[in-house]
Order: C-alpha cells, then structure tokens, then sequence
C-alpha cells in the first residue's frame, strides 16, 4: 500500500481524538476579519496531524486517558507547528502549501507574519489557562530551540555541516516540538515516569526531519539544495552532487533513529496503539 493508504489506517486509530483537536483549532480564536477568516482555513488544510497522532497512540498505548486537557494540550502543539509553517513559508517564499495557496501568497508577507505571531498569541494564552508553569516551561523553550535551529541553519546555508551540527539541527527544528508533544502530555497525566516517552519523542521526531531530508533531495529539482540547506545526503557524499552511497548512508542514519524510537516502546503493553505505533515507525522507513 502507498504511504497515504498506510497512515490512513494508523491515523483512524485515533480519529476521534483528532476530531476534537480539530473542533478545539475552531474555537482557538474569534473569526471577525477576512485576515483571521484566511488563517482559520489555513489551518484546517489538508494536514496529517502527525505529532498529534503519536501523542494519542503513545497516551493510549500506556493507558493514559484522553481528557479535554489532553485535547487543548495537542490543539496548542498544532497551533505551534501551523506558526512556524506560516513564517517558514514567508522566508522561504513558497507559493503553495498542502496543495493550497500559502497564507503570504493570499495575503502578502506582513500580514503572513503577524498571522504566525497572532497563532503564538494564541498559544501563550492557552498555556496560561493550565496555570501550570512546567508546562510552560516545556513549550517556551520548544519555541525558543525551532527558532534556535531556523538560525542555524540560516547562518549555515551553502555550508556543509558536520553530521553532529546536522543532528542538533534536525532536533532543534523538528524533533523538539515532536518531544514537547508527547512530554507535555504526560506531564499533564501526572505520570512523573517519562524518559521513555521523552526519548520517544525526540527520536520520532530527528527520524521525521531525516526522511524528509532524504525525500527532498531525491526529487528531480530539490528545493533544499537550491536554496544552499545541506542536510544529510549532502553530508555522506561530500558535496552537492548526491551519490548512491551519500543516500545510503543517510537510509542508515534514519534507520538508526528508528531503532532508538522502536526500543523506547518496550516498556508498553501490546495493544492496538502500540502496534499503531510500531507501524507508523515502519512508515518512515519506507523512501
């Protein structure tokens, strides 16, 4: 089966789950403008939830209740990640996302940026109402590292990093917030047991960059090369010009991490969300 199929099937394990994250993402904030008209379709865009659907499986795999906090705790991640795509749009100028028209092509960079910040606006006042200052330590220093890593990278552009600068990057970017996810959640639960899911999280989330790594420089015109981000195919074949052992040795890399993310799964129970979650780490195996 294609990928879409695979994680279609993963993803209707917790459907229901999602739903509720998606009705939370309508009431986040008052549609009173055509601007927040625009952002509010921005967000209900096609759009795989996928550290919303980890989260959920791993909770429901340990046997952790899905609450209404539960649900408002994923809302603020998906309202993070909907931010920085909107802001990663605007620096990278992109046209389209999710097959639809970028928030800066429909309404011009300013008011792209100020749309990203608002969704931040939202979050630090959704975090306040949990009047819990773990949880908002945890996330501000989520945001602090994505934008850390976009810094990063940007100070690095046609460079080709170490393979560690790489890893830290790839953490700071996209597996920070994948951590945050699933760490939050179960700190909410109350469980004070969380270096599994913690390391969990992290590993999910550097396998996630890789593999996309790996699949933008196997298209015919790859935007990350163009645009001078050298990730890890560049790193392994030395220069830009990617060599069969360069994506080999990347393969092994994200396999690596899988593995990680795999072993941190031992602890839980057999389960039709764990075995969702064994899948999904199969998912991104497949390039």
């Amino acid at each position: 089966m294609a990928f879409n199929e695979i994680y279609g099937e993963i993803f209707n394990t917790v459907r229901s789950d999602i739903e509720k994250v998606n009705a939370k993402l309508d009431e986040a904030f008052d549609v009173d403008n055509s601007v927040l008209e625009k952002l509010q379709f921005f967000l209900h865009s096609p759009s795989k939830r996928i550290r919303s659907v980890m989260t959920f499986l791993y909770l429901r795999a340990f046997g952790i209740e899905i609450t209404e906090e539960q649900i408002e705790l994923q809302a603020i991640v998906e309202l993070i990640h909907n931010a920085s795509l909107i802001h990663d749009d605007v620096i990278d100028e992109e046209f389209k996302r999710r097959g639809e028209s970028s928030l800066n092509s429909e309404l011009g960079n300013r008011l792209a940026v100020i749309s990203g910040d608002y969704l931040l606006a939202v979050v630090m006042k959704k975090l306040c109402s949990f009047n819990s200052l773990e949880l908002f330590n945890i996330f501000s220093r989520t945001l602090e590292n994505m934008c850390s890593g976009e810094i990063q990278q940007h100070l690095n552009l046609y460079k080709i990093p170490t393979i560690e600068d790489y890893l830290e990057k790839s953490y700071l970017k996209t597996g920070s917030l994948f951590e945050a996810s699933i760490t939050g959640a179960m700190r909410l639960a109350g469980d004070t047991k969380i270096i599994r899911a913690v390391e969990f999280g992290r590993n999910f989330g550097i396998s996630f960059q890789i593999r996309d790594d790996l699949l933008n420089v196997l298209q015919p015109e790859s935007k990350d090369l163009q645009s001078g981000v050298y990730n890890a195919p560049v790193i392994f074949s030395g220069s830009t010009d990617i060599t069969s052992a360069g994506i080999e040795k990347t393969k092994d890399l994200l396999n690596n991490y899988l593995v990680k993310a795999d072993e941190c799964l031992s602890d839980l129970e057999e389960n039709v969300y764990t075995s969702a979650l064994e899948n999904l780490l199969e998912l991104l195996q497949d390039v």
